[in-house]
């Protein structure tokens, strides 16, 4: 687990990941060297798996945003793996997550316009062997999107 500095640390980072090591280390009390070992510590370990810029979807042109739910014909292993693999490499989706219950797969897509979609479903994830059912709701408003852990203190 992570001690009360890692958790100050981490809330830092997650909600600016370009804060120089010097405001780092005044925010958290600390010397820049001390900091930035703790920082080499946590990306080492793993606890901070990586930074990234955040885009603006449709500004970058991804008008349309999906819930896609996947439930397949079978659950043998061998099958199962090459539709983890293939759902997993489409560009389109965002995330990928498999589930207990009815359904099987859920994903996030995101496309440019309807014609994209219509070709993500139609020739790629139709043509994925074992796929059985496809069911799709379209995400209307985003209400929060936050990619932020709360860390809450220890006892």
């Amino acid at each position: 687990m992570f001690d009360a500095i890692d958790r100050k640390i981490l809330t830092i980072l997650q909600a600016d990941g370009r804060i120089t090591n010097a405001r780092l280390a005044q925010e958290v009390g600390l010397s820049p060297p001390a900091v930035l070992e703790r920082v080499r510590r946590l990306e080492s370990s793993g606890a901070i798996a990586k930074y990234v810029a955040i885009l603006d979807r449709q500004q970058a042109g991804f008008n349309i945003q999906t819930i896609v739910m996947v439930c397949l014909s079978h659950h043998q292993i061998s099958s199962l793996q090459d539709v983890k693999e293939r759902l997993t490499g489409m560009d389109e989706v965002l995330e990928c997550h498999q589930l207990t219950g009815e359904v099987d797969f859920l994903l996030k897509v995101a496309v440019k316009d309807m014609n994209a979609y219509t070709h993500f479903v139609n020739y790629k994830l139709s043509g994925i062997p074992g796929i059985q059912n496809v069911k799709t709701s379209f995400i209307l408003e985003t209400l929060k999107n936050d990619t932020a852990l709360k860390l809450m203190p220890e006892g």
